[in-house]
């Protein structure tokens, strides 16, 4: 977690600028302009990102491990895919973050993950009827259901910051966005280099890979006879990050691929109460994550991304060997 000495005075700043924007319109200037400042270090410091496939390559390689951050890595004040939570949890160190890509009605992509507001922004109806304009307009909630002052982003604000500043994003697809449409802003930003697609079927895992080629994904395979009917769809083995589910580990299938030149991904998030990661966290040990990655593990998705990275050197250790290059 502690890859960048900077970054904690970052987080500092940062978290006195979101306690004076609340105050008046003259602080919310102020605001504004430190945070830009902190941007600003924050992508001079930034080195440029391998090519994914080599970073995650490393990675195994290496032992090192991703944690990724469900939905951006909401928390309080801070809501759920939005781009100053992402801003903030990457002042904190956090570099990969799993966002969900919804479409209003007038085709504009942007970060909200229900088929309806409400439970996470202060609006109402379907994301498929209603236009860009007063999407806009909606203020967003954090887990508590306490408003903030924050907006859903724009996808491709997103991109462009994620490409500014070293980072990396997994995009989820929700019904009313396409493939197609994600992966040709992605192309727009210049942004292949920092974007993981989620695929949930070989189907789509096929489409991605006739859509961009290069483009790396998470797809659900478990060992050889997965990834070889994978390849017979024109994937290409090389861009597959092995997604293992979310219900409980399977070290044998980290084993095969391992073996198979495939990263294995597994989650501990999902619903408050059932996931792993209360369950992990139920005694105060975190010894279940460095289980998984003693295991093969190299991505984790999870919705305690601080406390996961904060617990395991093997993020910090594979960032710094792999990324920062």
């Amino acid at each position: 977690m502690r890859r960048v000495v900077g970054w904690f005075l970052a987080a500092a700043v940062l978290a006195g600028c979101s306690e004076r924007a609340e105050t008046s319109a003259g602080a919310e200037a102020g605001t504004s302009s430190e945070l830009a400042a902190v941007e600003a270090e924050a992508a001079a410091e930034a080195a440029p990102l391998p090519p994914l496939p080599d970073l995650f390559d490393c990675l195994r390689k290496s032992g090192g491990v991703i944690v990724a951050a469900h939905r951006g890595g909401p928390g309080p004040g801070y809501p759920e895919n939005a781009l100053e939570t992402l801003k903030q949890r990457f002042s904190e160190g956090v570099r990969v973050f799993e966002l969900d890509v919804a479409t209003s009605r007038d085709g504009v992509m942007f970060l909200h993950h229900d088929d309806r507001f409400g439970r996470t922004a202060d609006g109402d109806g379907y994301v498929s009827d209603t236009d860009w304009a007063d999407i806009a307009k909606i203020r967003l909630k954090d887990n508590e259901g306490d408003l903030t002052r924050f907006h859903a982003p724009k996808l491709t604000d997103v991109l462009l910051w994620a490409k500014q500043n070293g980072a990396v994003v997994q995009l989820d697809r929700k019904e009313t966005s396409g493939l197609r449409n994600i992966i040709e802003a992605v192309k727009a930003a210049g942004a292949e280099g920092h974007a993981v697609m989620i695929s949930y079927s070989d189907e789509e895992a096929e489409a991605i890979a006739k859509l961009a080629p290069a483009m790396m994904m998470t797809a659900s395979v478990r060992g050889s006879r997965d990834i070889e009917s994978l390849e017979s769809r024109g994937v290409d083995r090389t861009r597959i990050i092995g997604w293992t589910g979310t219900r409980e580990p399977d070290p044998p299938a980290f084993e095969r691929l391992m073996n198979e030149g495939v990263e294995p991904a597994f989650g501990t998030l999902g619903r408050k109460g059932e996931r792993l990661d209360d369950r992990y966290w139920s005694d105060g040990d975190g010894s279940e994550y460095q289980r998984l990655v003693d295991d093969g593990v190299v991505l984790i998705s999870t919705d305690e991304p601080l406390r996961v990275a904060e617990y395991l050197e093997a993020d910090e250790a594979g960032w710094a060997a792999c990324a920062a290059r």
